[in-house]
């Protein structure tokens, strides 16, 4: 059976099976392959992309990771329902797939990220230690708005540690790294870096005072201002066609 040229394309990058993962993810997310059809074998999969079957079957263990593939041995290989079995790094995966960061995958993590960040600073609040508070202070409390994205990424990173919750921290650890990458849609404006500094003295006091229902209010809030800001940010200057990344 010889594999349809529309579905994958020949790869010619140095990181050949980065360039296979990118490629496949993006078919299967767009319905060229569809959940349960068996994919043809190593050997013709590897000529169509014109890689050596070594660089594929490492390519085919990442997808299998992301739960975009089942690897069946002596039987083939079959995708995946991905709405069933992607994880967050599928979902990141997705998120990097362009060259710009789609409104409705911002409004997801943003969405995401107000659930359970106020949780985890009642959590902080609640079960935070003398040594880690002493660590938020040093950043909350630092004078100056200079690096206020790396101050504030910190803040929410201690404020995770805290929380006395290991999935808290790694999902944490998720969404920082793409704020990291598109923190200049809301650090850009100086107002909301002032904003900011007020939100990390805010949480530092109400975590000091082990004020559960405060912290959980003052995060609540400084996310609802956040994701205006971006939103309006994004609007003016993107409109439909997406934010560029940095």
């Amino acid at each position: 059976m010889t594999m349809p040229a529309r579905k994958l394309d020949p790869v010619t990058r140095s990181r050949l099976h980065e360039e296979i993962v990118n490629q496949m993810i993006g078919r299967i997310v767009e319905g060229h392959f569809k959940p349960g059809e068996r994919l043809p074998a190593e050997r013709e999969i590897a000529s169509n992309l014109r890689v050596n079957r070594a660089t594929l079957r490492e390519a085919l263990k990442k997808l299998e990771v992301m739960g975009l593939v089942e690897i069946r041995h002596g039987d083939g290989i079959y995708v995946k329902n991905y709405l069933e079995s992607g994880n967050l790094e599928l979902f990141q995966a997705i998120i990097y797939l362009d060259e710009v960061f789609d409104r409705g995958i911002l409004a997801d993590t943003l969405s995401i990220r107000r659930l359970l960040a106020p949780e985890m600073a009642a959590h902080a609040a609640k079960n935070r230690t003398e040594e880690q508070l002493e660590a938020l202070k040093a950043i909350a409390l630092a004078d100056g708005e200079d690096d206020m994205l790396e101050r504030d990424l910190a803040v929410h990173h201690l404020i995770a540690r805290a929380s006395g919750n290991l999935l808290y921290i790694f999902v944490l650890n998720f969404f920082n790294s793409l704020f990291r990458d598109h923190g200049y849609l809301y650090f850009g404006d100086p107002e909301n870096r002032r904003r900011s500094a007020r939100f990390h003295r805010d949480i530092y006091k109400a975590i000091a005072a082990r004020g559960e229902r405060e912290a959980r209010r003052i995060m609540e809030d400084v996310l609802a201002y956040t994701e205006r800001k971006i939103f309006d940010f994004y609007k003016k200057h993107y409109g439909a066609r997406g934010a560029k990344r940095r």
